[in-house]
């Protein structure tokens, strides 16, 4: 009990599990990975110029800045009108895309991938569809090309576009825009002048996830693209197959890194958010161009409040011809959006009940045979049951560390957290294969390679970041208010836990725990390396599948896998909604 009172005079010490966990397993290998790479302790840039000094690696570095640009830019150019229109929307369709818009982006890796071999392949949806209406002869080349990477990684990285410049739109004052228009703005340049400017921030948080993640895509490229659409995380998967040479390997996954670390150096992707600090612009570098907007728009918002009571009541949203044919464009354009990004999901689905010996679209007969395919294997089950397993491991420690650390980060000074909370998500900030490579080295050197405490521990250390951003988003609109008379009333500062501040926050503790399962079950690059080709989760035996033959076994697996994040989220709308009937008052 004792140590239980000083914990909470010193909360900072409620994040050395999730930190301790992390040094151990991706800190310092991190580190000794680095000094691998500079031949420590001679201290050369031997592996690094060796590197550069093969064309073919920098056409694959090039190759991997260009691939990641162009589907970033992509991103941006869909992503922005869709949380624009989702924004606008009215609150029960807002909710309802939100919906739409994360179950894909919940959705495995690995199935989204495969959905788009079943639609692009020589055999696949398109090549039937158009060898049937006669427009082709032969299939056509859809799939082991550029344009298949774009498709996937695109389709992948739309959500995490979208979600951040949703939140960024919501919470921007609609004020300004109304004082732009009573001034004469016409409803375009109200958008440039003022609205545009305040989602920038947005932009530039999307953005750059995007383009760091993209940096890291190996599964992707590797099943969609040809040989010469290899990423540099494909390179390095490579080296780690075909060479033990750990210095090169090093080099290449930090040069990788360099890569993401510049980027986040130059433009601050600030994922620790901002409890605690003084409201501002998320983009610190045009904070006075932001003050100098947000405070003329104050006064005009103030100065126009009589004039638009007379005259918006009656022009601003009127319904006419032209803002009929524009909200025509943007339902089509969500539409548009929604079905690119369910409808592969929704493929997999029916073509997994085909009664064929192969899958077809729409299947010209119903049966369950590769549902039963896959109940009757047991190299199937088996891995399904290896992947509960650790998912649950991974769920029950990430959870207790990460809804510690992030209850301890709640209560620490603003700069300290920013640093910790940075340092805690670094592994799902980073490319993967770095991670993979780092953890690698960790448990080699606690023995624990081709074990599941050893894969369990590599998936927490991501599941722990996703933990610790649930838990803290749940926190920050916790009212501290309750803590101090529960203490006031001499409760302990664990029965204020249990009794006030656990019922408050469970439903971010639970939804973080569904989420770290989710990582965990859906991880294949780091569980590759670290299971040391005696363990064989399900996601790691579907890669295998799919990259030496197509079993239609998989499109049963994956259309359970699809159905998994919204059972995720059933789950957690029912904690919430019972949250929320505990938390009101009963009637007198």
């Amino acid at each position: 009990m004792k140590m239980i009172y000083k914990l909470g005079r010193l909360p900072i010490a409620l994040t050395f599990p999730a930190l301790a966990i992390l040094l151990a397993v991706f800190g310092i290998p991190a580190v000794l990975l680095f000094l691998t790479s500079l031949n420590a302790p001679a201290f050369s840039l031997s592996n690094y110029e060796e590197f550069f000094s093969h064309l073919a690696n920098v056409r694959v570095l090039l190759q991997t800045v260009q691939v990641s640009i162009v589907a970033t830019v992509v991103c941006v150019i869909i992503g922005y009108p869709t949380a624009y229109l989702i924004a606008a929307a009215s609150k029960r369709l807002r909710m309802a895309l939100l919906v739409l818009v994360v179950i894909p982006y919940l959705t495995s890796f690995l199935v989204r991938t495969y959905a788009w071999i079943v639609i692009l392949g020589d055999s696949g949806l398109i090549n039937n569809l158009l060898l049937d209406l006669g427009v082709v002869s032969s299939p056509a080349p859809l799939i082991y090309n550029r344009l298949a990477v774009y498709i996937g990684m695109i389709h992948i990285m739309l959500p995490v576009m979208v979600l951040p410049l949703v939140s960024v739109m919501l919470g921007i004052d609609k004020s300004f825009m109304a004082a732009a228009r009573s001034m004469g703005a016409r409803p375009f340049v109200a958008f440039w002048r003022v609205f545009f400017p305040l989602s920038l921030p947005g932009v530039r948080s999307g953005s750059l996830l995007v383009f760091v993640l993209c940096l890291g895509f190996y599964i992707t490229p590797a099943a969609l693209g040809g040989l010469g659409d290899a990423m540099l995380s494909t390179f390095i998967a490579a080296q780690v197959e075909n060479s033990l040479d750990l210095a090169r390997i090093a080099a290449s996954s930090f040069i990788l890194l360099a890569l993401a670390g510049i980027m986040l150096s130059i433009f601050g992707l600030d994922l620790s958010g901002t409890q605690g600090r003084a409201a501002g612009p998320a983009w610190k570098p045009s904070q006075n161009w932001w003050r100098s907007i947000a405070s003329p728009m104050r006064h005009l918002n103030e100065l126009a409040i009589g004039y638009r009571a007379k005259r918006w009541a009656a022009t601003l949203y009127q319904v006419t011809g032209s803002s009929g044919s524009w909200r025509m464009v943007g339902t089509v354009f969500v539409v548009l959006v929604m079905f690119y990004l369910l409808f592969p999901s929704v493929v997999v689905i029916v073509m997994s009940f085909s009664a064929g010996p192969s899958l077809h679209f729409p299947p010209s007969a119903l049966s369950l045979q590769w549902y039963h395919s896959f109940f009757g294997s047991p190299a199937w089950t088996g891995a399904a049951w290896t992947s509960i397993q650790i998912g649950v491991a991974v769920a029950l420690l990430s959870t207790v560390v990460g809804t510690l650390a992030a209850y301890g980060l709640s209560r620490t000074f603003p700069r300290l957290r920013s640093f910790l909370t940075l340092a805690i998500l670094t592994p799902i900030t980073i490319p993967s294969i770095v991670v993979a490579i780092a953890a690698y080295l960790g448990l080699l050197k606690f023995g624990l390679i081709g074990t599941k405490t050893g894969i369990a521990l590599t998936h927490s250390i991501g599941a722990t970041a996703y933990v610790v951003v649930i838990v803290s988003a749940t926190l920050a609109n916790f009212d501290r208010q309750l803590e101090l008379a529960a203490k006031s009333m001499r409760a302990s500062p664990l029965q204020t836990f249990k009794r006030v501040t656990l019922p408050l926050v469970r439903p971010g503790i639970i939804g973080g725990a569904l989420f770290a399962f989710l990582h965990s079950f859906d991880e294949v690059v780091k569980t590759s390396l670290v299971s040391g080709l005696s363990i064989r989760t399900l996601p790691l035996k579907m890669w295998e599948n799919i990259r030496h033959e197509i079993d239609p076994t998989i499109a049963a697996i994956a259309s359970m896998l699809v159905l998994l994040p919204v059972a995720w989220l059933i789950v957690l709308y029912i904690t919430w909604w019972r949250s929320e009937l505990r938390s009101k008052p009963f009637p007198s």
